[in-house]
């Protein structure tokens, strides 16, 4: 690859998964602090771009010029911004996830063109990259770098939205062999509208699901009229139509009936580079808010002088800091684990994907989380603006709407919530992470009743106790889930869903911890003193979210004297001494006020 782990931070492949059972060093992490110069490079490239070629076009992106959509994608191309994740040979760059990371997260300042531009990138490229013959990546990668073709990914359809392999689009072998003939519908299909290739899913003879790459101009392919959408209205979403639609051999992408394999691959890249997305999309919003709150008056003074609004640009910046940790974090992770994989074997492309397989329960997260944050931020940021936050002309009307797709976008929140839970729980009864024997240990060791011992010294060392109690109520709660429900755990998705909260807040609140730490040790002590606030801002709401998770576990797999027991083993679990958060937050809020924008 042509960047590389930071030399601060270990390249060691570390377990997904892991963190609920193990402890990181700090050079086991990485985080923005260990950006090396390229990565910082392609960040400002990227911010430049999107200031300076998005921004000012954002009113004609809205208004679905689409062509214009096309022309700032080949723009993009011409600065290397569509083709990180290409082979060099094939007009790629070739860069690391990290990078990748980067600039789905610089280029979010519209919803609609990142929308456009991520489908394109991610979706509509990466499965020719993964799964494609040389002779598909050959024909199709190096126009889909220069932005040249412009790719879509068709999944889903009106009956089979997250159940993505019930679909009824349907594929037969024509009599001599040379084509394949598509007949059904896809809908919601991003970039519809002005694709050139599609990634499309059908399933052969009716059971095999297999994915192949169609060109819009083969016959019998029509493509249906634009979607009136609540948000991101300046891309792209139609249906497509397949009428008798021949498909030359050669043109399945991946193994036949081994489709299920392209969709989920994928869609565990686009997780992270959404997650991604929505750090940058609500770095974009505080700064509206932050320009807004300093100059709107009321009262004979600035509502940035206001305790109630400095209480929500701090909240804001809170969010981005952990968002950065956790996606970074994961993308880290992942890097190390590509790091070691020779890309001249003839196994590298399986190997790829089971490095990025590895971290999908990291991948959820960071799409669950960023998307729930950035909702709350755009919300927030209309009750800054006020009136004004209602109206169309101002940025915080629009960012509103356009949020609001990213909780259904790959894969629903749902969804997520139970991969998140449930890919834990199997890799548990594998084997594959002895999440097992770490549950009977914190079973047996809450039941005891040990002491929770002392919090380790330093600025952090309350919070870092907090985290790991939140390690064990996880272990805790699956637990006793597990004893009560057995093999039929998944099929209870309320309590899936709520092992899952307490799952993603206990990463979350340890990767703030972590870059907090990470930063007192690097950095000056204003910085220090800024992070530090904002890891314990963080992890304060997170126990309360944690808590009320495990109370509702608990309660619906127990009940009296074993009910009374585990609560009384969760209200132990969570105990603590309030930090003061509203000095906290004034002194996060007075931070970002003096930067006018998000800063640490």
């Amino acid at each position: 690859m042509a960047t590389a782990i930071s030399s601060s931070v270990t390249a060691r492949a570390i377990a997904g998964g892991s963190f609920l059972i193990e402890e990181r060093r700090l050079d086991e992490v990485f985080m923005p602090e260990d950006f090396s110069e390229q990565h910082q490079l392609i960040a400002q490239t990227t911010e430049d771009f999107a200031q300076n070629e998005i921004v000012p076009l954002i009113d004609r992106i809205e208004r679905k010029e689409f062509e214009l959509t096309r022309e700032l994608i080949r723009r993009a191309g011409e600065l290397g911004l569509t083709s990180v994740d290409i082979p060099e040979q094939y007009g790629g760059m070739e860069l690391d996830k990290v990078s990748s990371a980067i600039i789905a997260d610089r280029v979010a300042k519209s919803g609609s063109f990142s929308v456009s531009w991520g489908s394109h990138v991610g979706i509509g490229t990466l499965p020719i990259v993964y799964f494609g013959t040389p002779e598909q990546k050959q024909k199709y990668l190096p126009r889909l770098a220069s932005g040249e073709l412009i790719g879509a990914y068709a999944l889903s359809e009106s009956s089979s939205g997250s159940d993505a392999l019930n679909c009824r689009a349907r594929a037969t072998l024509s009599p001599d062999g040379r084509h394949y003939t598509l007949s059904g519908e896809k809908m919601w299909i991003t970039n519809a509208g002005f694709a050139d290739l599609f990634v499309v899913f059908a399933k052969i003879d009716g059971e095999k699901f297999t994915a192949f790459i169609v060109e819009r101009g083969f016959p019998g392919f029509a493509v249906g009229a634009e979607e009136h959408k609540m948000g991101i209205r300046g891309s792209s979403t139609c249906p497509l139509i397949f009428n008798d639609c021949p498909v030359p051999a050669e043109n399945v992408l991946g193994e036949i009936g081994k489709g299920h394999i392209i969709a989920f691959n994928i869609l565990n890249v686009g997780r992270f580079k959404l997650g991604a997305g929505c750090v940058g999309g609500a770095r974009n919003s505080l700064q509206h808010a932050i320009q807004y709150a300093k100059q709107r008056k009321a009262f004979n003074k600035s509502i940035a002088e206001f305790g109630m609004i400095r209480e929500k640009l701090a909240e804001i910046a809170v969010g981005v800091f952990t968002g950065e940790a956790l996606v970074y974090r994961t993308v880290g992770m992942m890097d190390a684990a590509l790091a070691g994989i020779d890309k001249e074997n003839a196994e590298a492309g399986r190997e790829v994907r089971k490095a990025i397989e590895e971290y999908a329960v990291e991948c959820s997260i960071a799409k669950v989380w960023g998307s729930e944050m950035l909702d709350r931020t755009v919300d927030e940021v209309v009750q800054i603006y006020g009136g004004y936050g209602f109206v169309e002309e101002y940025p915080a009307e629009r960012a509103y709407r356009d949020s609001r797709v990213n909780r259904i976008f790959e894969g629903t929140n749902e969804i997520n919530r139970l991969i998140t839970a449930g890919f834990l729980l199997k890799r548990a009864m594998t084997g594959q992470l002895p999440l097992l024997p770490a549950i009977q240990r914190i079973m047996d060791e809450v039941l005891s009743g040990p002491s929770l011992g002392e919090a380790p010294e330093g600025a952090l060392g309350k919070e870092k106790t907090l985290v790991a109690n939140m390690k064990k109520l996880a272990l805790f709660a699956a637990g006793a889930a597990s004893q009560r429900y057995m093999q039929k755990l998944a099929d209870q998705q309320e309590i899936m869903g709520a092992l899952a909260d307490i799952i993603i807040e206990t990463y979350a609140s340890e990767s703030a911890v972590l870059r907090a730490e990470k930063i007192a040790e690097r950095q000056g002590e204003a910085q220090a003193q800024t992070a530090v606030a904002m890891a314990q801002v963080y992890v304060a709401g997170a126990l309360a979210k944690v808590e009320a998770a495990a109370r509702k576990a608990i309660a619906a797999v127990a009940e009296g004297d074993m009910l009374r027991t585990q609560m009384a083993i969760v209200r132990r679990l969570t105990k603590h001494e309030p930090v003061n958060t509203i000095a906290l937050r004034q002194q996060i809020a007075q931070r970002v006020l003096e930067a006018g924008r998000y800063a640490l």
